[in-house]
């Protein structure tokens, strides 16, 4: 490679190294408590200190028995499971040197350095990542329903238990159907289509949708139950005022009302709010209880940007697409809803045609962190058992500022004295390699940060044992040279015999440790995974600066003394 391309590779690494360790604002739009869009910003800042060093989120995890009862003998094999899962999920939200394991026979300990957001860190680890397809009733089941379940909710008295029974509509609230419309057209709905879908069934759609407005029977205002609910612009769709879904749990935590509502059919709650004359609405969906599809056959999931908003792609394997594919071709021009964990996600969209293999969520106006957090979620599968969250706290550094400040006065000390002996001995080629062991570091930590990688002292051993590695390679090459000028060869022929005959031994070193910090890092967890991560990419960094940097710094030398008789070594 020509000299002036050496110069400017270097210079372009200097650069996005630069890139990738610079602190920066991102902003987001995000959902706030409020139910409204804002923009939040936030420091990003690169290599952030882990839990030893800076802190993080405690969690501690048990089986939730009041959702599933797991038998005494088989909850330690369900834990064990868990814990895979919950593993699984954490290493993959990124290079954390998170610590996941089992403590006694039912708890399940977390410890995420870095990790400032304990909320976020409880839905990674409690969500259960259950998809279903279903399709929303489009045979108005629950209008026929409501006057029964109204009566039954009289008749056991339980309006007087869950608050005083809803007022008849007001003339506002018979308005409100006329609202929701208004603001079906002027707010993009949130849907949640398929990539596989085409336009051509668009007439067949249209024709069943008239059809089954043609004859719809409308809620009747009156009763403590049917009064909760707003007719919505879709077959099975209803609006809940958000104030008045603590009274509509009540109810259908009795086992009499939910046994009323219509067979074959579960009531669920969306993801959307809508905003009405000052109050705000939720969604519910009264769909199949028999899904057509399930999420079993996932095989991959990833966020993505699209024309609806954030949205997470997945893709489903052979045989979930075949059933995928059967089943929503006998539901054309029918809406489905794509429930995950129990919740409606987004708005259920016409099924056009058939669906094979792809398809997508809109995750309802959340930002992209939520987005890659379903799809890593998607991805691990869903937990074998439910759990829930005994325990979460934000914690301080473990080791205590005294031993943070022995760790890195370790490493500056070990970094000097390199140099130094590298200076000493080496002399002019020491200066040389000093100067390549900058670049080396400055590479490396660019390395980790754009890994998303958080600093613990077992990855700062690591870096400083790749340190002494990145000098080990510099010490075979002078060595070479060394031999080769002893023969009596001129300074450019040593040069070029010290850097190829040294080549095999340094590749062969470099790359026998790599495979042994691979295998650390496959079967390694927590620390263990940190420190092979930081080796991997110290060994890498290592390779370019000893190799190609202090070549490029020789040949520099070379071309500005014209061609020097003697070399410094």
């Amino acid at each position: 490679m020509p000299l002036k391309y050496r110069v400017l590779t270097i210079v372009g690494l200097c650069l996005l190294s630069a890139f990738f360790l610079f602190p920066r604002n991102i902003t987001q739009r995000v959902r706030g408590a409020d139910g409204l869009m804002h923009d939040e910003t936030s420091r990003h800042v690169p290599l952030q200190r882990g839990l030893d060093l800076k802190g993080g989120t405690y969690l501690a995890l048990e089986v939730d028995d009041s959702k599933q009862v797991i038998p005494a003998d088989k909850k330690a094999d369900a834990i064990e499971r868990a814990l895979k899962s919950v593993r699984t999920r954490i290493d993959g939200s990124g290079v954390s040197e998170a610590v996941v394991q089992k403590q006694g026979d039912n708890r399940i300990v977390v410890q995420i350095p870095g990790e400032s957001d304990p909320e976020r860190a409880k839905r990674l680890v409690e969500q259960q990542a259950f998809l279903q397809f279903k399709i929303t009733d489009k045979t108005q089941a629950l209008e026929r329903a409501l006057p029964k379940i109204d009566q039954i909710i009289k008749q056991r008295g339980l309006a007087a238990v869950a608050g005083a029974a809803a007022p008849a509509a007001t003339p506002a609230d018979k308005g409100l159907q006329g609202l929701l419309t208004a603001a079906d057209t002027t707010k993009k709905a949130d849907t949640s289509k398929t990539a596989d879908s085409t336009k051509k069934k668009n007439a067949v759609a249209s024709a069943k949708t008239d059809s089954a407005n043609a004859d719809t029977l409308k809620i009747q205002p009156g009763g403590a139950f049917s009064s909760l609910f707003e007719q919505g612009q879709m077959p099975g769709e209803f609006y809940v005022e958000t104030s008045k879904i603590p009274t509509l749990n009540n109810y259908l935590a009795d086992s009499v009302v939910a046994a009323a509502i219509p067979p074959g059919k579960e009531l669920d709650a969306g993801t959307d709010t809508t905003l009405l004359q000052g109050n705000w609405y939720r969604s519910y969906y009264l769909v199949d209880a028999k899904p057509i599809a399930t999420g079993e056959n996932l095989i991959d999931a990833k966020p993505n940007q699209s024309p609806e908003g954030v949205v997470v792609e997945f893709t489903m394997d052979n045989v979930g697409g075949r059933m995928f594919r059967q089943q929503t071709g006998k539901h054309v021009g029918d809406y489905m809803a794509i429930i995950l964990d129990g919740r409606v996600m987004g708005r259920p969209p016409v099924i056009q045609s058939a669906i094979g293999t792809r398809g997508q969520i809109t995750m309802g106006g959340k930002g992209l962190s939520d987005a890659q957090d379903l799809a890593l979620v998607l991805r691990a599968g869903a937990l074998p058992v439910p759990l829930r969250v005994a325990q979460v706290q934000t914690i301080g550094p473990s080791l205590g500022q005294d031993s943070i400040d022995q760790g890195m006065r370790a490493m500056v000390i070990a970094v000097a004295l390199v140099v130094i002996i590298m200076i000493s001995y080496y002399r002019f080629s020491g200066i040389l390699a000093v100067g390549g062991l900058a670049l080396y570091m400055l590479y490396t930590l660019a390395a980790l940060a754009g890994f998303n990688a958080v600093l613990t002292l077992p990855g700062i051993a690591g870096f400083v044992l790749s340190i002494g590695m990145a000098v080990d390679s510099n010490v075979l090459i002078f060595e070479r040279i060394r031999e080769e000028l002893a023969r009596g060869k001129t300074v450019r022929t040593s040069l070029d015999e010290g850097f190829r005959h040294a080549m095999p031994a340094i590749i062969d070193s470099n790359v026998s440790t790599m495979l042994t910090a691979a295998v650390l890092y496959q079967y390694g967890t927590g620390p263990v995974k940190g420190f092979a991560v930081t080796l991997i990419a110290g060994i890498v960094a290592s390779l370019i600066t000893s190799i190609f940097v202090v070549r490029t710094f020789y040949l520099l030398w070379l071309n500005r003394s014209r061609g020097a008789q003697t070399l410094s070594i």
